[in-house]
Order: C-alpha cells, then sequence, then structure tokens
C-alpha cells in the first residue's frame, strides 16, 4: 500500500484541532433532542436550553475512546471489513432520488432499482460492501421504506450493509433485522453488523432525527459515521481552514456523544463539506477544493486516531459525459491517495447526489479497480525487478513468449473490466462508446447474477417482522 498523501501540515491541523475547541466552547451547538442533553448535563457540561457549551477536557477526553479501528461482520465472513488503517471500503452512491437513464432523461427511483443496485454491488469485485440508501425507493410507503431497503441488502447479497439514520425507531428496526439475521442483539454488541450515516445540521447543530438514530446504534454497539455537511460560502464561511474547523467541531460532538453513551462505540470521522456556488448558490462537489475537502478530513481524521469517511466519484454532472468522468476521478483518486476509510458514493452518483446511474455505476466500478491496483504500488522482489529475463532477452529482443511474460503479467497489469483498448479496427466493427458498453454491461451483470442464498428460516422471520412493524 502507498503512502498517504497529505495535504496539511501537522502544525495546520492541529490549528483546525485548536480553532474547533475554541468554537465548541465559545459558541457551543444546539442539541434539538432532550436525550442528549440530558447525557450532557451528566457529563458536567453547560446546557442553556438547546445550547451546549463544551470543554476542551471533555471533547479531547471521549474522542481517545473511539477505536482506532474496528471490524464490520457480514453475512458471509469472506466480506468481513476492517475499518480503519491502510484500509479502503468502497460502496456505492447513497441516498439518490433520481435515476439518471441513458437517454438523458431522469426517473424517480425505485425499489427495483434499490435491488439492482444491492446486486451490482454485490457482483462487484471493487466494492467491498452494498451501502445503505444506494437508491431511495419512492414507491414504497415512507413508514416501511428502511425495512424494506434492509431486507433487501440482506437478500441480494451477502456484505456488509447499512442501517436507517432516520431517528431512533428506524434505528431500532435496522438492529432488530440484523439482530434476527445475526442471532440476536448480544451477538452483534459484541460484534458490530451495522454502521449507519448520522449527519449534523451544518451551521452547529444537531436535529431529533439523527441525534435518536446516533444514540440508539451507540447503545447497541453499532457503529456510527458522524459527518458534517459544510456548504462554504453558504452554511459556512468562504474560507476552506475555517469551513474546516466548523466540520471539525459539528463531528467531535457527535463521536463525543457516542462515546459518552457506550464507551468504545466503532466512530467514523465523516465529511461531505464543499463550496456553495456563487452564481446558483448550490453545493458544488465536483471541484478541487472538495478535492482538499477531502484530503484534509482523512488527515485530520488520523490525527484522532479514528478512521475517516468522505469523498467517492463526486461531480456536478447532469448526465454520464466528460465532466462526470474528470470531476469523479479527481475526488476519487483524492479519496483514495489520501487515505479515506469507508467511502459513500464510489459509485453512479451524479449531480451532487440527486441521481444514480446504472452506466455511471459501471464507469466508477472500473475506476474503482483502476486506484486500488494503483495503490498497491510496483513490486519490487526477483520477479518484480527481472533481471534475469532482461540478460536473457538481451538488446533488440522482445519479451512476449518469455516464461516470466507469462507468470508475471496477470499479477502485474490490471486487466480492464470496461475499458476498450482494441485497435482501432476491431473497435470500428461495433463502434460502441463507454456509455453504450457500460449500459450493455451492467444489463449482464444483472442477468447472470444470482445472490447467495438465505436461511428460510431467517427469511420468514424478516418478513414477519415487516408485517408486523407495518
Amino acid at each position: 500500500m502507498l503512502p498517504k498523501y497529505n495535504v496539511l501540515t501537522q502544525e495546520q491541523v492541529e490549528i483546525i484541532h485548536n480553532e474547533s475547541i475554541k468554537i465548541l466552547e465559545e459558541i457551543g451547538m444546539d442539541i434539538e433532542y432532550e436525550p442528549a442533553l440530558e447525557v450532557f448535563r451528566a457529563e458536567g457540561l453547560k446546557v442553556e436550553g438547546n445550547r451546549v457549551l463544551f470543554t476542551r477536557e471533555f471533547i479531547e477526553g471521549k474522542i481517545k475512546l473511539a477505536p482506532s479501528e474496528f471490524t464490520l461482520h457480514a453475512r458471509n465472513p469472506e466480506h468481513n471489513l476492517v475499518c480503519g488503517g491502510d484500509n479502503i471500503i468502497y460502496m456505492p452512491g447513497y441516498g439518490a432520488p433520481f435515476v439518471q437513464l441513458s437517454d438523458g432523461t431522469r426517473r424517480k427511483s425505485t425499489m427495483q432499482d434499490f435491488d439492482n443496485i444491492v446486486k451490482l454491488a454485490g457482483a462487484s469485485k471493487n466494492m467491498h460492501m452494498t451501502g445503505g440508501t444506494v437508491a431511495e425507493p419512492q414507491d414504497i410507503p415512507d413508514e416501511i421504506r428502511h425495512m424494506k431497503m434492509i431486507y433487501s441488502s440482506i437478500k441480494n447479497s451477502d456484505k456488509c450493509f447499512m442501517g436507517s439514520a432516520e431517528g431512533q425507531e428506524r434505528a431500532e428496526d435496522s438492529i432488530e433485522m440484523a439482530a434476527l439475521l445475526f442471532g440476536g442483539k448480544e451477538v452483534i454488541k459484541e460484534k458490530p453488523v451495522l454502521i449507519s450515516l448520522i449527519n449534523s445540521l451544518t451551521p452547529l447543530k444537531y436535529d431529533e432525527r439523527m441525534l435518536g438514530a446516533l444514540m440508539a446504534y451507540a447503545k447497541a454497539g453499532q457503529a456510527v459515521v458522524v459527518a458534517s455537511l459544510v456548504m462554504a460560502g453558504s452554511t459556512g464561511p468562504a474560507a476552506l481552514a475555517g469551513a474546516l474547523a466548523l466540520q471539525n467541531a459539528e463531528v467531535l460532538v457527535g463521536i463525543a456523544l457516542a462515546q459518552s453513551i457506550n464507551p468504545g462505540t466503532p466512530a467514523v470521522y465523516g465529511s461531505t463539506s464543499a463550496i456553495s456556488d456563487m452564481r446558483s448558490g448550490s453545493l458544488s462537489n465536483g471541484n478541487p477544493e472538495a478535492a482538499l475537502f477531502i484530503s484534509a478530513s482523512a488527515q485530520i481524521a488520523r490525527f484522532y486516531g479514528i478512521p475517516s469517511r468522505s469523498g467517492g466519484a463526486l461531480n456536478d454532472a447532469k448526465i454520464v459525459d466528460a465532466q462526470a468522468g474528470y470531476e469523479s476521478m479527481m475526488t476519487l483518486m483524492a479519496t483514495t491517495v489520501t487515505g479515506v476509510n469507508f467511502v459513500l458514493h464510489t459509485a453512479g452518483i451524479l449531480q451532487n447526489y440527486a441521481a444514480i446511474s446504472y452506466e455511471k455505476f459501471m464507469m466508477d466500478d472500473e475506476m474503482a479497480g483502476m486506484l486500488i491496483r494503483y495503490m498497491e504500488g510496483i513490486n519490487f522482489d526477483e520477479d518484480g525487478l527481472a533481471f534475469d529475463v532482461i540478460a536473457k532477452v538481451g538488446p533488440g529482443g522482445h519479451y512476449l513468449a518469455q516464461k516470466h511474460t507469462r507468470k508475471n503479467h496477470k499479477k502485474e497489469f490490471r486487466t480492464p473490466q470496461l475499458s476498450d483498448r482494441s485497435a482501432f479496427d476491431a473497435w470500428s466493427k461495433e463502434k460502441l462508446d463507454t456509455n453504450q458498453r457500460a449500459h450493455k454491461q451492467w444489463q449482464e451483470v444483472l442477468a447472470s447474477y444470482i445472490p447467495p442464498a438465505l436461511d428460510e428460516v431467517i427469511d420468514q422471520q424478516l418478513l414477519e417482522f415487516i408485517a408486523k412493524r407495518s
């Protein structure tokens, strides 16, 4: 694994930390959930209405309780994931209400789309888990949508998946369903199986919905990603350092709350911060400033000794075009080379999380495979240096028929899944561009994918639970 690339000096990271502490001590945060306020009161913090003023001692002490890495357990143990250290976890986009079609139009996402994306992630060699709300199924009633999505994640793949963060009740539903799958709440408390996305309300707020979910998962020993989305120029200052300090303050409070409830709760430092486009006022994350937020956040998380979440194949593009490609590679490469551990939005996402595309999923999956290979670096053992075969071939020869080539090319060279490397004459027979190849590929993957078998008794118990809760 290649060394991590840093965009901040150690001194600059410490400046961000101290500025965040100053924000929390002198300004504080609004906590719009009474059970959370009770926790902070019990910790001896000053609470005025919904406003909580934090101390350096409290924040720094609690952050030290979060583990530097943890294991997420999958239905298939071969797909267990270690979050933290040098590990990277790729997964699809999250929360898209629309599906972008290959003809340039879009429609509302459905349960079938959700199932399909889970299957594509299940089939992928590059997506390490299926993720969470990979597409918002708007044809399912809101009150049961979260359970239908979790059931699909369980039924259509045996990789790790995410729980609902839409309040305490839906978090508890997620925990109950996971407990049915893995053999009980005590089992999953000992070996976490769920991770959920908890977002602050920038600037300097947490609402009842997110805090209710955070507290439920912390009590159950499940992992939480605590994330902030600062839109520099609108919900945060139009200055990257100040926006980072604001983001950091919000994330630290969420992680500290989780540790106050259950010391050692697996927690991930999350960032989706980017800039506001000053012409439209909308979020823009397909830009170098967003890449700097991604990279700096990974480094700040390492400063605290906590796994990080940020980045993905982010972009401002409306369709799967060249803009989607070059912006996505910029942000996904920044994510990867700077050491982000947990990567939502690796595949399929368009226009600031608004839409997901099957074609872009396949393209991003290809990019993820390329970056996994890139991070493996260069082999310097005897085969890697290849002196003997260089001496054997000598000047003016070639290596195509050499045993060394047959032995090494498969492990040294990555074979593309989507990219076309054929000669022009061969390509000209069909003249398929990348979009067309991707369209063909995702259909072939879904047609051939067989979901891993799920125990019939557990399957029935899950369905009965959903019916009962409905």
